[in-house]
């Protein structure tokens, strides 16, 4: 029996996850950065202004579906100062496009003078307390997700974040493994962070966004979020459930499991990979002569041996990635065996 891994049906929607406007410290407007996206064929933009959560509803139409969401900072104070601080950058999306607050903000923690226009009055009567450990950003990470946000963590790489900074990290839904502003800055992320937090069965996915605060910093990495139809209840459920992939070019055009066969269709791509929670992995390459753009890989071992209980660690999974002829790099998210039996 065929069951797809990204959905059959539906439609895919590019999407940019993380977006910064002049509510914050973008150079464009909200309704710019809507402009500017929408001619580069995108559909979605989350916008993630720093500190304040400011919903763009009015934004939405039949073509375009803007995401309410804020990005959280918190440093970590080291005395050498900002270049030198740890940081968590977290980006948080209401999943209820009603949603006119998300209760981790506190008044003070805001550090550009013109976005104090925007504290609502929920955060001056409720300014929440954070702190810099694995404590203080897992309950925020739980006040949040109980208030119906899905939460996702931020270029670890530029964040200057050591394994033992997010390896106790629970419930986040996503982590960057791509940004294209940190790419092209010289500090790019890998997957590393979101496979050392799938090996502790953290179900996290991988995030693929651009961190636009310019012209400079647009259009390197995305979603492609395969949903029903462009609303906002409908994406926000494709999201939360993985229909989705990242990518920084490729495309992942069909991805589904029949008989303990994986079978991937894709573009033109120099290689195509399935990898597991361990050394399990299969790969399929080609050249730019011979660029190939499907793969069938038996994983009947992946299902018998784990069900064997072989493989005590951590609960399986595995998961595809590709690579395209210019190097650029599509990610789906991981498949746990306990979903898939």
């Amino acid at each position: 029996m065929r069951r797809y891994l990204l959905p059959e049906g539906g439609q895919c929607y590019k999407a940019n996850m993380h977006s910064h406007t002049n509510i914050s410290d973008g150079k464009f407007s909200p309704e710019e950065i809507k402009q500017f996206y929408k001619e580069k064929g995108y559909s979605i933009v989350a916008y993630t202004d720093h500190e304040v959560f400011v919903p763009q509803n009015h934004l939405c139409d039949d073509e375009f579906l803007a995401i309410n969401a804020v990005e959280m900072a918190k440093n970590d104070g080291w005395h050498g100062g900002f270049n030198y601080n740890k940081s968590f950058h977290i980006n948080f999306y209401a999943k209820d496009q009603s949603a006119t607050h998300c209760p981790i903000l506190n008044p003070k923690s805001i550090w550009l003078e013109h976005s104090k226009a925007y504290i609502t009055k929920e955060m001056e009567e409720k300014p929440y307390k954070s702190h810099f450990s694995t404590a203080g950003f897992n309950h925020m990470i739980k006040t949040a997700s109980d208030a119906g946000f899905l939460v996702c963590l931020n270029h670890p790489s530029w964040s200057i974040l050591e394994p033992e900074d997010y390896l106790d990290l629970k419930g986040l839904w996503g982590i960057e493994v791509y940004n294209t502003g940190c790419f092209k800055g010289g500090l790019p992320d890998t997957e590393q962070p979101m496979v050392d937090l799938l090996r502790r069965n953290e179900r996290v996915c991988p995030i693929a966004a651009d961190d636009n605060h310019d012209a400079w910093s647009q259009f390197g990495g995305w979603l492609m979020v395969k949903a029903d139809k462009l609303d906002y209840g409908a994406v926000m459920n494709a999201l939360e459930r993985g229909e989705f992939y990242a990518s920084s070019g490729p495309e992942i055009k069909e991805l589904w499991l029949e008989d303990k066969q994986l079978h991937i269709v894709t573009s033109d791509v120099a290689s195509i990979q399935v990898m597991g929670n361990y050394r399990f992995s299969r790969t399929k390459n080609g050249n730019r002569d011979n660029p190939v753009t499907e793969a069938v890989f038996n994983i009947a071992n992946f299902f018998d041996d784990n069900n064997a209980h072989l493989y005590p660690r951590s609960a399986p999974w595995f998961r595809v990635q590709i690579r395209d002829l210019d190097g650029n790099k599509a990610w789906s998210r991981a498949y746990f065996l306990d979903e898939l039996q």
